[in-house]
């Protein structure tokens, strides 16, 4: 890629996660500009940009390229691009942060109107799209909807939260893992698809360029990663998510500290992590690297995080809704694909799709008794 041009990213999601991560893009200065597409806090943001307080980096002030309220606006707008710029209008990355729920919206149909084919002449590689989401399979519905377009998918550790509108908090962590994407597994490139291998070398060559703006910017352990050593790295987080994370909601709100301290909670959040642990090297044809935490050294650590909700128990208690299919569905239908069965996360899935689908047919249920009342 060409370092000189001009890079206009848009970040569909301002939570605090996607606006941590835009903001570290612009400290290394440069020829990058960073646009948002803002929901709840479009207004703070557009008015005043981003009040940054992160422990890290100390406090600064992020203020947008350009901020818009929707798609539909960034898309009629675009990046205001210089008109001798050869991409001009176009967005070269699409970044995507907000959480995944495909049972409830499709994001690559609402980040379709910003998404730019390649060029025919070569020079642009089309927008590129990068999905900084929880789970596995996130990747999926983008790479049916955007067959020609590279997609970078990336695994985040960090500890952030948007405090109040246009006010985002970093606590701990800045690790990013990015990969080039494909079909996830590999096959399109083992099998000699010479459309998947190009598609792969331009998310490659995406991620080379993402490492050096986030680099630049600041963050010193962003990792970068082949196709299926990415694909380790999701099924590596889910250990955590898709044990931790519905055993809380299901055990009625027990904090991951207490449920790890719990001889028989603790048995069953091995069995669950030890499930994946399995489970993912038969799937993707390669082993865990010894660099990634095993569950009995995850277990162990999670004991001393006393005082801290799972991000799905908050969801469950705030009434939102949660990222169901990704940390539990989507590992088992994609496990079950390549004849590996999942027992203790179909059960949790099961179970908790239940409580989740009972728990919308109580609140359709309530105004009509207060009619009677």
């Amino acid at each position: 890629m060409n370092s000189q041009r001009e890079i206009n990213i848009i970040y569909v999601g301002a939570g605090a996660v996607g606006c941590f991560y835009a903001s570290r893009m612009v400290q290394g200065g440069g020829n990058v500009r960073v646009s948002m597409v803002c929901r709840s806090n479009y207004k703070a943001v557009k008015e005043s940009g981003l009040t940054m307080q992160t422990r890290n980096f100390g406090d600064y002030h992020f203020i947008p390229h350009r901020v818009f309220p929707n798609v539909q606006v960034a898309a009629s707008e675009g990046p205001d691009v210089a008109e001798s710029a050869s991409n001009s209008g176009k967005w070269d990355y699409v970044v995507v942060t907000t959480k995944a729920l495909p049972d409830i919206v499709d994001e690559s149909r609402t980040i379709a109107p910003i998404v730019s084919p390649p060029s025919p002449d070569g020079k642009f590689p089309g927008s590129i799209i990068v999905l900084i989401q929880n789970g596995v399979g996130v990747e999926h519905l983008h790479r049916e909807r955007f067959p020609q377009n590279p997609i970078v998918s990336a695994v985040t550790v960090i500890s952030a939260e948007q405090v109040s509108h246009g006010v985002v908090r970093q606590n701990r962590w800045t690790r990013i893992s990015i990969g080039a994407f494909t079909d996830g597994i590999g096959d399109r490139l083992v099998s000699g698809d010479q459309k998947a291998k190009q598609l792969h070398k331009a998310g490659e060559d995406a991620v080379a360029e993402l490492n050096n703006i986030w680099t630049a910017g600041g963050i010193k352990d962003v990792e970068m990663h082949d196709e299926k050593g990415l694909q380790l790295v999701r099924w590596h987080k889910l250990t955590i998510n898709a044990s931790m994370n519905p055993s809380a909601v299901l055990s009625g709100g027990t904090g991951n500290a207490r449920m790890s301290l719990d001889a028989e909670l603790r048995r069953h959040l091995q069995g669950v992590m030890d499930e994946i642990f399995a489970a993912a090297p038969s799937i993707l044809g390669r082993p865990f690297p010894n660099s990634l935490a095993t569950p009995e050294v995850i277990l162990k650590s999670t004991e001393r995080n006393t005082g801290s909700k799972p991000s799905m128990l908050l969801d469950w208690e705030a009434d939102r809704p949660l990222e169901l299919e990704v940390i539990l569905g989507n590992p088992v239908r994609i496990a079950r694909s390549k004849g590996v069965e999942m027992p203790r996360t179909q059960s949790l899935y099961a179970l908790l799709k239940m409580a989740q689908t009972r728990k919308e047919e109580r609140k359709k249920q309530q105004p009509n008794k207060q009619s009677k009342l």
